[in-house]
């Protein structure tokens, strides 16, 4: 839907973060160059400084109901707000259409082969937004006017305006906003899906759902080109005759052996040398050559431009040493998986993990069942589903396998990870689980963090590359 289709039509913003406030600013510069005005109302869970275009008087509250909801013909919901909920799926019922911004911006970017020339779109569970930066960087190492945008920290409607367009869109999109590709009816150029794990069941409802909705990118979407990672069951068992398929972490294309990194039996690179933390970010590498290589770019000449890369706030983030404890910062972490792969970062040193957040129901028993064989050398438990992760780990803890602590919060869970190391090791927290509830979102997390292990959380936080350069 283009936003053109939206003159005449009753439509309502839900959300007020900053994909809603892209989505107002776009609709209001529409608004004021056109003939036929909209009427537009802002929904949210709180009161927020905002007037309709025309009848501000005609729903003054700004309680959300599916009787409120269905009186529109378009909503346009902020990535947060499932469509899954009771009231949207009521209001849905009735005939009201839900969109976001990403398909939006799909829609307005269509070419007349109904595909969007230049964009790269990223999803997977774990790495996504790693991979995204460094799919700029090395496109602009190239030479190539690139946007770096999406669920990294940029609306795409944000984007969405008069500056000269860049050649390649670098576009980072969640479980949230990969449906809203599909659902824009417009093709992406390249789309990279790293791997699938389960992940935010409370949005999507079951796994399966979370799947499907995240899997829509490759599947619904029908980009012109899929790159797939062939490691991942999930996704090699995928069929998608509508694209061309090209494949990585394969033997006769870009993989590793080791930590070398080769293009089928070609030798390019020791991985060793680039700053991404984990092996896993070095292999998402992988991921970002075979995508180049799919926009027609030779992409061995680039691989040693992934040197000069500066690693993301909140990603194994190492903040530095305080009295002989280093701290590293993951607060990006959301998922057991997640976690699991911080801990084989570190697994020849002495660490403490800070675990817990937000409960959405997630599986720990995989984790569980690794601490029987690399454990660290203490857990703390945080957060609301901190006591379920300290029930599901104390059996092995009494095993004398590692030390196990509670806390209440972040405050005391350093405290206790400072004591159980004992003045030497590594304190990392990678919650795996989201911030919800504690913070208002990983960022905040991640300062708060910083701040109480006595560095400047300013200086940690942004995201180095967004826009257009």
């Amino acid at each position: 839907m283009r936003i053109s289709q939206l003159e005449g039509r009753r439509v309502a913003l839900w959300g007020w973060g900053r994909e809603g406030r892209a989505a107002w600013r776009v609709l209001r510069a529409r608004e004021a160059g056109e003939a036929k005005p909209l009427t537009v109302f802002c929904l949210a869970e709180e009161a927020v400084e905002i007037r309709a275009l025309d009848d501000p008087a005609l729903f003054p509250e700004t309680e959300v109901t599916a009787e409120r909801l269905s009186a529109f013909d378009i909503v346009i919901k902020s990535p947060g707000i499932s469509p899954y909920g009771a009231e949207a799926q009521a209001a849905a019922a009735q005939g009201t259409c839900f969109i976001g911004g990403t398909a939006l911006w799909f829609a307005e970017h269509a070419g007349d082969d109904g595909i969007a020339a230049g964009t790269i779109c990223i999803t997977g569970t774990k790495g996504k937004s790693t991979t995204t930066a460094l799919l700029a960087h090395l496109l602009r190492a190239a030479g190539h006017r690139t946007a770096l945008a999406g669920n990294i920290g940029l609306p795409l409607l944000e984007v969405l305006g008069p500056q000269p367009a860049p050649e390649f869109w670098a576009i980072e999109l969640s479980s949230y906003q990969t449906r809203d590709v599909a659902d824009s009816g417009v093709r992406p150029d390249i789309a990279v899906v790293l791997n699938v794990f389960p992940e935010h069941l409370d949005w999507h409802g079951s796994q399966a759902r979370y799947a499907a909705d995240k899997l829509a990118l490759v599947t619904a979407a029908r980009p012109r080109i899929a790159v797939l990672n062939a490691a991942d069951p999930q996704l090699a068992a995928l069929a998608l005759p509508a694209s061309e398929v090209h494949w990585f972490n394969r033997a006769d294309g870009w993989h590793l052996r080791g930590d070398d990194l080769y293009r089928g039996e070609r030798l390019v690179l020791d991985t060793t040398t680039v700053p991404l933390p984990g092996r896993h970010n070095r292999g998402n590498l992988c991921a970002v050559l075979t995508a180049i290589e799919a926009a027609g770019i030779d992409a061995a000449p680039l691989a040693a431009a992934a040197q000069g890369f500066r690693p993301l706030p909140n990603r194994l983030q190492t903040l530095g040493e305080r009295d002989g404890i280093v701290y590293v910062n993951d607060s990006i972490s959301t998922t057991p998986h997640a976690s699991l792969a911080a801990l084989d970062c570190f697994r020849s040193q002495r660490v403490a993990i800070l675990l817990g957040g937000h409960d959405r129901g997630l599986d720990w028993t995989e984790f569980a069942a690794r601490m029987r064989e690399h454990a660290p050398a203490a857990v703390v438990t945080m957060g609301a589903n901190g006591p379920r992760i300290h029930a599901l780990l104390a059996p092995l803890a009494q095993a004398g396998g590692f030390a196990l602590a509670q806390a209440q919060n972040m405050e005391a869970a350093m405290v206790r990870a400072r004591e159980l190391l004992g003045g030497q090791g590594v304190v990392l927290l990678s919650p795996g689980a989201p911030s919800f509830g504690a913070y208002r979102d990983y960022v905040a997390r991640g300062r708060h963090f910083a701040e109480l292990a006595g560095f400047d959380p300013g200086a940690i936080s942004a995201i180095p590359g967004l826009g257009i350069a």
